[in-house]
């Protein structure tokens, strides 16, 4: 059921947002895939965030949170699974500022790497994303560090949401949306803007089957923890937080669904997006193909998806796109030659 009345946000809140992000992180490409159009019977969009300075469409949120801060603000902090956290540093590093990324050992070393390069200073506290937040939190208390949210903050919301706004004023006909879900910064700000443009859209979104934080939370009402585990979609990880404001509510007014996939299911789409429209993307990004591919989904008009990040350990990518085994944790997923 959509609530936009109920919602924190409002279209004027992206509309502003967008303005921040002029001529910096907007207008990313909005491309069919004949591939995906001909294997599922309608018009196929992929909007192409991979394509960001920063290789991700955290970009916007953390541009947009940190031309809001006020003045004087001596530094900022995040916990992060690495987009954002790439973000984060970005943004501070324009303006001049400090920048403090809280990340846990199940985020991969490529990205903590990216995040360095940038200039910021990465701790690296425990094995979840709720260690992480803790020491964000402690930066906020002792150090005097303004905190971004990866999700739960109205201007990252906002800026994440412009995403929504560039699909819809470009491609109107869009019927259905499919948003990668973690903690529904993204799926927020889009489902926002989408549905303000155009009511009768539909909005889903689409996370890994184990250790997926919005999805257990919305089933049980209110925001849970949950125990994260190694994925292909790592950047999908992480709880929402338990005193969660914005996202969850959100997600939940304005979500038409929320669909689970393996990482299996997973591992195949990251290779027909890259064997049939010729990307490397990460893991997170592939989720809506995903649901399509394993029949989770059914399609009933022009739908589109976006290609959240590039920004993954390129050992791994190679070993999927290659057919072999790939081990995550506890599991390991068995290796298929693409087309096979």
């Amino acid at each position: 059921m959509t609530h936009l009345s109920h919602t924190p946000l409002t279209l004027d809140d992206i509309r502003a947002a967008s303005e921040v992000l002029r001529g910096v992180a907007d207008a990313t490409p909005l491309v069919p895939s004949p591939y995906l159009e001909a294997q599922f019977g309608h018009p196929f969009w992929l909007k192409l965030e991979n394509m960001q300075p920063i290789g991700a469409f955290k970009l916007r949120g953390a541009l947009n949170a940190v031309a809001n801060l006020p003045e004087g603000t001596a530094g900022v902090t995040c916990c992060s699974t690495g987009n954002h956290g790439r973000g984060v540093a970005y943004a501070a590093a324009e303006r001049g500022i400090r920048a403090v990324v809280c990340m846990s050992e199940l985020v991969p070393q490529a990205k903590v790497d990216g995040i360095r390069a940038l200039g910021a200073e990465v701790r690296i506290i425990g094995r979840s994303q709720d260690d992480a937040q803790a020491e964000s939190h402690r930066l906020v208390e002792e150090e005097g560090l303004a905190e971004i949210s990866p999700f739960d903050d109205p201007f990252v919301i906002a800026g994440q949401g412009t995403i929504g706004l560039e699909m819809l004023e470009a491609r109107p006909e869009i019927e259905t949306l499919l948003v990668p879900l973690s903690g529904g910064g993204l799926a927020a700000g889009v489902a926002l803007a989408a549905k303000a443009l155009k009511p009768s859209i539909r909005v889903i979104g689409i996370s890994m089957d184990r250790g997926a934080a919005m999805y257990e939370s919305l089933r049980a009402g209110h925001p849970v923890e949950v125990e994260e585990y190694a994925s292909l979609a790592d950047s999908l990880g992480g709880g929402i937080g338990m005193q969660n404001r914005f996202s969850y509510s959100m997600c939940r007014d304005l979500l038409d669904d929320v669909v689970l996939v393996s990482e299996a299911e997973i591992y195949r789409a990251m290779q027909t997006l890259y064997y049939e429209d010729r990307m490397v993307a990460e893991g997170g990004c592939v989720v809506g193909i995903a649901a399509l591919q394993a029949g989770k989904l059914t399609l009933t008009g022009p739908t589109a998806t976006i290609i959240t990040g590039r920004n993954l350990d390129m050992s791994v990518f190679t070993r999927i796109v290659s057919g072999q085994d790939v081990t995550l944790g506890d599991i390991t997923v068995k290796g298929m030659p693409y087309g096979a």
